[in-house]
């Protein structure tokens, strides 16, 4: 995509910042209101609607690849719900250790009990994140490459 390329996703932003109305812009570009409130929310553009609105702001207007979006917004949901397994994990975990370590400060002979918990939920915690999060992802194969080969 060149530099004089905008993303159809982007038509509202430009037309608020000029201070347009959803009137003004079917107007100037010839589309039906309905139209630019269908692009603006979301909808698919054809190709003369592309070139009428790119007319009207002086530059090309690409559709975005609705897969592609739908695939990144899966990943961040995803991630979402793995950062919030993680905090609901953590949470069961610390709960878990409160009596352990009351019973452990009352009675010096439970320490053992309570260090075997919490290094059990500590390793639990680990393997959780090692498999969930991308500490070795392709950003950290890069840097590696980087810094070995001095890229």
């Amino acid at each position: 995509m060149s530099s004089n390329t905008i993303n159809l996703r982007d038509i509202k932003k430009m037309r608020l910042e000029r201070h347009w109305s959803q009137d003004q812009l079917a107007e100037m570009s010839g589309l039906s209101i309905r139209t630019v409130q269908r692009i603006e929310n979301g909808g698919n553009a054809n190709l003369e609607s592309l070139k009428s609105l790119g007319a009207v702001f002086e530059t090309n207007i690409t559709d975005s690849d609705k897969k592609v979006e739908i695939e990144q917004i899966r990943k961040e949901e995803e991630y979402v719900q793995n950062i919030i397994g993680f905090y609901k994990l953590l949470a069961i975990a610390i709960l878990s250790l409160v009596v352990p370590f009351i019973l452990a400060v009352s009675d010096s002979a439970n320490w053992i009990v309570f260090l075997w918990i919490l290094l059990s939920w500590a390793v639990l915690l680990a393997i959780y994140s090692l498999n969930v999060f991308d500490f070795f992802g392709d950003e950290w194969k890069r840097k590696l490459i980087n810094n070995r080969f001095k890229k």
